[in-house]
């Protein structure tokens, strides 16, 4: 089971692909705050209600010094397949082997229909300018999460 991050850790240096197979680093978002969010899976309706939540909120976010990385297990094909069909415009990216998922504490057991399942635990980490956790947040609901995240943050 992956340790979950706490506020002032520093958050995990990732690289990994989006939707178009370019790499995406969290390091190409140094001096700005950033709001990573992991799912378990492209083109599934909750998570498609986050992505398309996310999109309406892009231009608001960035506004207030926000970028806004969706991750999940999905290869760059599939997440290019939601892109287009949901019209998505957050940036996507695939970790397969799941090594970015564990390393934020997104991936693990988890409560499935009262089953104990081992899965992507849908999970949000706001890193701050400096590359440190400001907020960790797990178990997140996909619908309504956006909203709460700008009412929390005081945006």
């Amino acid at each position: 089971m992956s340790e979950r991050l706490q506020p002032g850790d520093t958050a995990p240096a990732f690289t990994l692909p989006d939707a178009d197979g370019k790499p995406v680093s969290l390091a190409d978002h140094a001096g700005r705050k950033v709001i990573v969010y992991f799912y378990p899976a492209a083109l599934t309706p909750g998570c498609t209600k986050q992505a398309c939540d996310f999109t309406d909120n892009l231009d608001f976010l960035a506004g207030h010094g926000y970028d806004v990385i969706g991750i999940s297990p999905d290869k760059p094909e599939k997440l290019a397949k939601f892109r287009e069909k949901e019209e998505l415009r957050v940036t996507l990216v695939g970790d397969p082997d799941k090594t970015v998922l564990e390393a934020y504490g997104a991936f693990g057991e988890k409560k499935l229909y009262g089953k104990t399942v081992t899965g992507v635990i849908r999970s949000t980490v706001i890193v701050d300018e400096q590359g440190k956790v400001e907020r960790a947040l797990y178990n997140v609901k996909a619908t309504g999460h956006v909203a709460k995240i700008i009412k929390d943050l005081g945006l």
